[in-house]
């Protein structure tokens, strides 16, 4: 696996990629307000590493990087339980160092359950438009 800074020919996989696991993940929420353009506002002016793997992509984070703030972090479902998600908190540990935080929605349960066992720790809970979230913040290396 590679990570590397975003380029305009990963751009198609990237927006399918977020649209589909935005569609699998956030089941509690109408899919029909999820479409491919949607990747392109959610990133724009944010710093973005992908994860590719014999040069097809698999997942990416973006960041943006005045508040050290993790904005998406996604991993192709197929390439679950592999390591990527966590070497992708790695690289973005790498460019914008500590602390990073990051919000997640409690319904979201397997990212919740994520962020804990790599030492993200809770600093509060609010409401927003699709449920609750988390403030998750990381202070150290992951664990």
């Amino acid at each position: 696996m590679e990570i590397i800074k975003i380029r305009k020919s990963d751009y198609p996989s990237l927006r399918s990629l977020f649209l589909k696991e935005r569609q699998t993940t956030f089941s509690w929420i109408d899919p029909s307000g999820f479409h491919l353009k949607d990747f392109d506002t959610a990133i724009k002016d944010e710093e973005v590493l992908v994860a590719t793997i014999d040069t097809i992509v698999v997942g990416f984070i973006s960041i943006w990087m005045p508040d050290k703030f993790i904005h998406h972090l996604y991993v192709d479902q197929k390439y679950h339980d592999k390591g990527i998600g966590t070497q992708l908190l790695k690289a973005a540990i790498d460019k914008a160092n500590f602390p990073l935080i990051l919000k997640c929605l409690e319904n979201n349960t397997k990212a919740v359950a994520f962020y804990k066992r790599k030492g993200f720790i809770e600093k509060e809970r609010g409401p927003s438009e699709h449920g609750d979230y988390i403030l998750f913040e990381l202070l150290k290396n992951l664990q």
